[in-house]
C-alpha cells in the first residue's frame, strides 16, 4: 500500500489504500453495483482486486457517508451540450 499525501484513517485502520475504500464502499452498497475501475497500470489491478477482501462494518460505512455528506456538490454533471444529446 502507498501512502497518500493526505490522511485517511479508515484506509490505515484497515490498512487499505484510499482507493479500495472507495471501491469496498461501491460493493457495499449493492449486490448488483460492481465498481469497473480503470487502470493503465498492473499493480493497480492488484490493488483494486484487494478491494473485495475490505470489509467495511456498518459504523465505517456511517462513518463514509457523514464525511460524504459534508462535501458540497459544485456545477453540472455534464456541460448543458451533452445533456441535449441524452435528451434531458
Amino acid at each position: 500500500m502507498e501512502t497518500s499525501a493526505w490522511k485517511f484513517p479508515l484506509a490505515d485502520e484497515k490498512n487499505a489504500s484510499p482507493a479500495q475504500i472507495a471501491l469496498a464502499w461501491l460493493l457495499a452498497q449493492k449486490p448488483w453495483i460492481v465498481p469497473i475501475p480503470g487502470t493503465r497500470r498492473l499493480e493497480r489491478v492488484a490493488e483494486h482486486v484487494g478491494a473485495a477482501n475490505v470489509v467495511l462494518t456498518p459504523a465505517d460505512l456511517a462513518e463514509i457517508e457523514a464525511a460524504a455528506s459534508k462535501i458540497q456538490v459544485q456545477g453540472a454533471r455534464l456541460p448543458e451540450a451533452v445533456l441535449k444529446f441524452s435528451n434531458r
